[in-house]
């Protein structure tokens, strides 16, 4: 699941905005997510909310998601 507040960001383009911003950083990296999962047979249920004043570039939703991501 992927949020971005209202009160943040009034305008509907700019929430799906970085909405296609979050799923797409995750879907390049889900894979690698899952291939550390699958031994250890979890599932997991998540939802990554946007928590910035200002809508961010790909690159900087990228790297967050990919700090967020790694299992260490």
């Amino acid at each position: 699941m992927f949020v971005v507040p209202k009160k943040k960001f009034k305008h509907a383009n700019d929430r799906n905005k970085l909405k296609r911003r979050m799923r797409e950083a995750y879907r390049l990296q889900k894979k690698e997510f899952y291939d550390k999962l699958e031994g250890n047979n979890q599932n997991v249920n998540m939802a990554f909310i946007y928590i910035g004043n200002t809508a961010e570039p790909y690159s900087v939703i990228y790297a967050s998601l990919q700090k967020l991501l790694t299992l260490k």
